[in-house]
C-alpha cells in the first residue's frame, strides 16, 4: 500500500515564536497581508499580539474579522473581496479553526477562481494551483487547522457543513506560539482540547491509519491526557499550555493524512443545523462512538487506555477497551463537557435530520466499523 504524508513547508514552535513573522514574510517575498481573524480576538487583544510584530517591522496589513464560529459561504465570499480590495499577496490567519478554515477557502479561490461559487470545493475538489501563501497562528489548542489539508464551510442554502479536503490548501507556514493561548477561557480550553483528543483517537483507529500516523496519535493522546486537565484548572500553567499546543499539532499532522471517522461525521451536522461548537459536539459523542467501535480495534484501545494513564496489565482485551472508553468519558466530565444532546437544545425530533447528514458526511467512511443510518440514529438517541 502507498501512503502519502503532507506537512507544512516550515513550522515554528515555542513561546514568542510569532516574532519570526517578519523573517517569514521576507523569505516569502510578500508585500502586504490580509489578516483573517474574528472580532473577539481583536476585542480582547489577542490579534494585537501578532499585529504589533508586523507594526514593529513596518509590514503593511489589513484586517478581515467578520468570521463566524461556524464559517459560511458568505464569510468566504466576503473574505475574497477583502483580499482583493486590500491588494494583498499573503494571508495571515489568527484564531481557531474558524479563522483558518475561512482563510484556506479564500486562498484556494483566489488561486483557483473557477471555484468561486465555493460550494464546488466540497469533498476533494480538483484544484490545480496552490493556495495564496498562508501563515497560520492558532489561538486554540484543538483543531490543528494550521497543519491540515482540511477545512469546513457551511453551505447556508443546504444548512450543511461542507468538508473540503485539498492538499493545495495547507498553510505554507505554521507558527504555534502558546502565548496566544494563555487567555483562552476555561470552557473553550476544554472544548478545543477534547477536539484534539478526538482527532488523535479517530486518527489512531481510522481505516487509513498506519505506522507513522500511529506513533504521532498515541503520543498526542498521552500528552492531552496529561496536560488538558491542568490547562483547564490552571490556565496560567505555562507547561500545560505549551503541552496542549504541541499535542494538538501532533494529532493534526497525522489525522490530516489518514482521515477521521464517525465522531466527526456525527458532529458536523450538530454544527450546521444547531450551531453547536465543534469541540463540544466531538467531546460529547466520542465515548459513545468509541464503545460502538471497540470490537474493531481492541488492541489499539488497550494502547489508548495506557496512554490515558490506565494500568491494563491485568485486564482482558475487552476490559482494557472499556477502560479506554471510561477514561475518555471521565476526562470529558472532569473538564465540564455536556453529556446529553438536550443540554445543547437538541431534541428527539431533530435526530432524523442529523442522522441523514451524518450518514453522508465525508468523514463517516473512515470509521473502522461500518455503520448504517439506523445505527447512527440509535447512537444519537444514546446521548440524547
Amino acid at each position: 500500500m502507498i501512503h502519502r504524508f503532507i506537512l507544512n513547508e516550515v513550522s515554528y514552535f515555542g513561546p514568542g515564536s510569532r516574532k519570526e513573522l517578519p523573517e517569514v514574510l521576507g523569505r516569502l517575498g510578500k508585500s502586504k497581508a490580509l489578516i483573517v481573524t474574528d472580532k473577539d480576538l481583536v476585542r480582547f487583544g489577542v490579534a494585537a499580539k501578532v499585529t504589533e510584530v508586523l507594526d514593529n517591522a513596518g509590514f503593511p496589513y489589513e484586517i478581515f474579522s467578520d468570521v463566524k464560529p461556524n464559517p459560511t459561504v458568505t464569510n468566504v465570499l466576503d473574505g475574497i473581496e477583502a483580499f482583493k480590495k486590500a491588494q494583498a499577496d499573503v494571508l495571515i490567519a489568527i484564531g481557531g479553526g474558524s479563522s483558518m478554515d475561512t482563510a484556506k477557502a479564500v486562498g484556494i479561490v483566489i488561486a483557483n477562481p473557477e471555484f468561486s461559487d465555493i460550494v464546488s470545493l466540497e469533498g476533494c475538489a480538483p484544484t490545480r494551483n496552490k493556495s495564496v501563501p498562508m501563515i497560520a497562528l492558532p489561538t486554540t489548542a484543538g483543531t490543528a487547522a494550521e497543519t491540515t489539508i482540511n477545512y469546513v464551510i457551511i453551505d447556508e442554502e443546504k444548512h450543511k457543513k461542507m468538508v473540503c479536503v485539498d492538499p493545495n490548501d495547507i498553510p505554507a507556514v505554521a507558527i504555534i506560539d502558546a502565548e496566544l493561548m494563555y487567555t483562552l477561557p476555561r470552557s473553550l480550553t476544554a472544548a478545543t482540547g477534547m477536539d484534539a483528543l478526538t482527532h488523535a483517537i479517530e486518527g489512531y483507529i481510522t481505516r487509513g491509519a498506519w505506522a507513522m500516523s500511529d506513533m504521532m496519535e498515541i503520543e498526542a493522546i498521552r500528552m492531552i491526557a496529561r496536560h488538558l486537565p491542568v490547562a483547564v484548572e490552571h490556565p496560567d500553567n505555562v507547561e500545560a499550555r505549551e503541552g496542549m499546543a504541541l499535542a494538538q499539532y501532533i494529532a493534526g499532522m497525522a489525522f490530516s493524512n489518514v482521515g477521521l471517522g464517525l465522531v466527526h461525521g456525527m458532529a458536523h451536522p450538530m454544527g450546521s443545523l444547531h450551531d453547536v461548537p465543534h469541540g463540544v459536539a466531538n467531546a460529547l459523542l466520542l465515548p459513545t462512538i468509541m464503545e460502538f467501535n471497540r470490537e474493531s480495534s481492541l488492541d489499539k484501545y488497550r494502547s489508548i487506555a495506557e496512554a490515558m494513564g490506565v494500568d491494563t496489565s491485568r485486564m482482558s482485551r475487552e476490559e482494557a477497551a472499556m477502560a479506554a472508553v471510561k477514561a475518555v468519558r471521565d476526562l470529558a466530565i472532569k473538564v465540564g463537557i455536556p453529556q446529553h444532546l438536550t443540554d445543547l437544545g437538541i431534541t428527539a425530533d431533530d435526530i432524523p435530520a442529523l442522522a441523514a447528514q451524518a450518514f453522508e458526511d465525508v468523514c463517516t467512511p473512515g470509521n473502522p466499523r461500518d455503520v448504517t443510518l439506523e445505527e447512527i440514529v440509535e447512537l444519537y438517541n444514546k446521548v440524547l
